[in-house]
C-alpha cells in the first residue's frame, strides 16, 4: 500500500506543479486554490508512504514522478521543446525511479 501512497504523492505534485503554471503567480484564484490543495494532497500522501518506505528512496521517486510527469506536460500543454538530450536525461531519471523500486530494501 506505501507504494501506491507514493505514486499518488507524484501525480499529485505534477498537479501542483502544473497548477502553479496556470495560477500565474498565485494572481487567478481557481487555479491558485487547486494547486494548494494539490500541494496538501501530495505531502499527506507523501507522509502515508514515509511510514514504512525509507526517507531517501521514497523523496527520490516521489520527486522523480513530479519531474517527469511535469515534464511530458509541458511538452503536450504549454508545448515546450523536445530534443534528444532532454529525452535522454528523462530517461535517466525514470531509469532512476524504477532502480530505486526494484532494489530490496533491508
Amino acid at each position: 500500500m506505501q507504494w501506491i501512497y507514493l505514486i499518488i504523492a507524484g501525480l499529485f505534485e505534477v498537479t501542483w506543479a502544473i497548477g502553479l503554471k496556470y495560477s500565474e503567480g498565485f494572481t487567478k484564484i481557481v487555479p491558485s486554490i487547486l494547486t494548494v490543495i494539490g500541494m496538501i494532497a501530495s505531502f499527506y500522501f507523501l507522509s502515508l508512504s514515509l511510514k514504512s518506505l525509507p526517507l531517501g528512496n521514497a523523496y527520490a521517486i516521489w520527486t522523480g514522478i513530479g519531474t517527469v510527469g511535469t515534464v511530458v506536460l509541458g511538452i503536450i500543454l504549454f508545448k515546450e521543446p523536445i530534443n534528444v538530450m532532454r529525452m535522454i536525461c528523462i530517461a535517466f531519471i525514470v531509469i532512476g525511479i524504477v532502480g530505486l523500486k526494484i532494489i530490496p530494501i533491508d
